[in-house]
């Protein structure tokens, strides 16, 4: 379920809350293909099954930065920001690949606001993020995210 700050005042007061968890969704084949494609990242062990199944996770594996794009819809089913003119990504400060997801697992965000500095003509918030992977004892991804948000 999905937070919604109405403007930036709104936004500024969610400092420190935790925003939830966001849906299972599953790492196919199909999708893993389709960013090897897009990226011309088509090493063995993200694209090539029979391969990738002999080698040392037994299975083919997202490619870390797949994840790591993945960030981006799982965040919007945990935050909506209304009535900013513009919405971007800044960067990253910290990004780790604990543990790699293989093909057919299910990944989902837990995300918490923690901190939400002005700039100008807006606020950039920083977001400390979670992707786990269902039933794995570590996660996939854990990153801190900043994002821009303008009025």
């Amino acid at each position: 379920m999905s937070i919604t700050a109405n403007g930036l005042d709104e936004l500024k007061k969610l400092e420190g809350s935790d925003l939830g968890t966001s849906e299972w969704i599953e790492v196919t084949q199909e999708r893993i293909n389709t960013f090897a494609d897009a990226t011309g990242d088509h090493q063995w062990i993200h694209v090539d099954p029979e391969k990738a199944a002999e080698g040392p996770f037994g299975a083919p594996i997202a490619h870390g930065y797949l994840t790591l794009s993945l960030f981006i819809p799982l965040f919007t089913e945990l935050l909506d920001v209304e009535g900013v003119s513009t919405k971007v990504n800044y960067g990253l400060n910290k990004v780790r690949f604990p543990s790699p997801v293989k093909v057919g697992s299910r990944i989902r965000l837990v995300g918490k606001l923690s901190l939400v500095e002005e700039v100008p003509g807006g606020v950039q918030i920083t977001v400390d993020g979670t992707i786990e992977i269902e039933g794995g004892a570590k996660p996939a991804a854990v990153l801190q995210s900043l994002s821009r948000f303008y009025a």
